[in-house]
C-alpha cells in the first residue's frame, strides 16, 4: 500500500488554513505547481476530491475536512517526536541503562544518581544488578550503555574499559571481639567468616589474600549482598572482608573496621561501547568519573 507523505498532508493543511493555493505555496516556500501536484497526488491516493473552490475561495470537502483534522494530529505528533529526539541528541533528556554489582549500587551509585537528578533531571537511569561478566556481555550486545565492573578484565572487542576507583578492602569485625590493630590472613582464617559468594571478583581477591599466608578457610556463609553481610557481622555471626569507600557512612557501632596486612584493594572500572556515545550516556559517564576520587 502506498503511504501518504507528511509533506502532502502539510500542503493540504496550509491550503485549508489560508483558503488559497497561492497563499499556501508562499507559506510553504513551494512553487504553485508543486502545491497543485501535492493535492492531485493526495486525491489520487484517497480516491475522492479533498478541496472545493467557491467564489475564488478554496475549502476542504467533507472528506477533506476529516483528513485535515487527522493531518493536524499527525503533523503535531511528528513535530513532537522530532523535538523529543532533538532534546535527547542535545542531552537535555534521554535514557541510560547501567549495570553494576550490589556493592557499587549500595553507596557509590546513589551519589551519582543524586548529582544527575539535580543537573539532568530528564535523564532516566535504569539500573540492573549484575556481575561484571554479565555487565560486559550486555554492553557488548547493546542492552546496556554503562557498566561498573571489577578489574582487571580481559579486553572485549567494541568496548572501552577504563580504571575508575581503587578502594581498600577492610576487615569488618564484631566490636566485642578482641582483635589486633592490623588483620593478617593467619589471624582471620581462625575466625568464623562471612564472605562474598564465589561468583564475585571480591571472593577471588580474598581467597588470594588468604593464600598469601597459606590459608584456605571455609566461611560459615557466603552472600552477594554487602549490607546483609554487615548486618551479620553486627550480630556477632562472624568477620567479613569488604571494600570501604571514603564517603561510605561508618558502620554500625557493633562493628569495628581494621586494616589488612598485607593491604588488599578492590579495583573498579567504567565500561561503555566504543565509538559514538549519546549525550545522556556521556552525562552519566562524566558524573561517575567525578566520583573516582571520592
Amino acid at each position: 500500500m502506498r503511504e501518504i507523505s507528511l509533506d502532502r498532508l502539510r500542503t493540504l493543511v496550509a491550503i485549508a488554513d489560508r483558503g488559497s493555493f497561492a497563499d499556501a505555496a508562499r507559506a510553504l516556500h513551494l512553487a504553485p505547481p508543486t502545491v497543485s501536484l501535492h493535492i492531485a497526488e493526495l486525491e489520487d491516493r484517497i480516491g475522492a476530491p479533498l478541496l472545493s473552490r467557491k467564489r475564488g475561495h478554496v475549502r476542504p470537502s467533507a472528506i477533506g475536512e476529516v483528513l485535515v483534522e487527522r493531518a493536524r494530529r499527525l503533523l503535531a505528533d511528528a513535530e513532537q517526536a522530532l523535538d523529543d529526539i532533538q532534546r535527547q541528541v542535545q542531552g537535555l533528556e534521554g535514557r541510560a541503562r547501567l549495570g553494576a554489582s550490589t556493592g557499587v549500587i549500595a553507596h557509590l551509585l546513589p551519589q551519582a544518581l543524586e548529582v544527575l537528578r539535580l543537573h539532568h533531571p530528564a535523564i532516566d537511569i535504569q539500573v540492573a544488578v549484575l556481575t561484571s561478566h554479565e555487565t560486559l556481555s550486555r554492553l557488548a550486545n547493546g542492552t546496556l550503555d554503562v557498566g561498573l565492573v571489577a578489574l582487571p578484565q580481559p579486553p572485549v572487542a567494541g568496548l572501552v574499559i577504563k580504571p575508575w576507583r581503587r578502594d581498600p578492602v577492610m576487615a569488618f569485625l564484631p566490636a566485642h571481639w578482641r582483635c589486633p590493630a592490623r588483620i593478617t590472613p593467619a589471624w582471620l582464617a581462625a575466625q568464623p567468616l562471612i564472605l562474598n559468594d564465589a561468583t564475585t571478583r571480591l571472593s577471588r581477591l580474598t581467597a588470594e589474600w588468604f593464600a598469601t599466608g597459606g590459608h584456605h578457610p571455609a566461611p560459615r556463609i557466603q552472600l552477594n549482598y554487602n549490607d546483609a553481610i554487615k548486618s551479620l557481622v553486627a550480630a556477632g555471626y562472624g568477620a567479613a572482608l569488604l571494600p570501604h569507600e571514603a564517603t561510605t557512612p561508618l558502620p554500625d557501632r557493633r562493628i569495628v573496621m581494621r586494616a589488612l596486612r598485607p593491604a588488599l584493594w578492590r579495583r573498579l572500572g567504567i565500561a561503555h561501547r566504543a565509538g559514538h556515545v549519546e549525550r545522556s550516556t556521556q552525562h552519566v559517564l562524566d558524573v561517575l568519573w567525578d566520583l573516582r576520587l571520592a
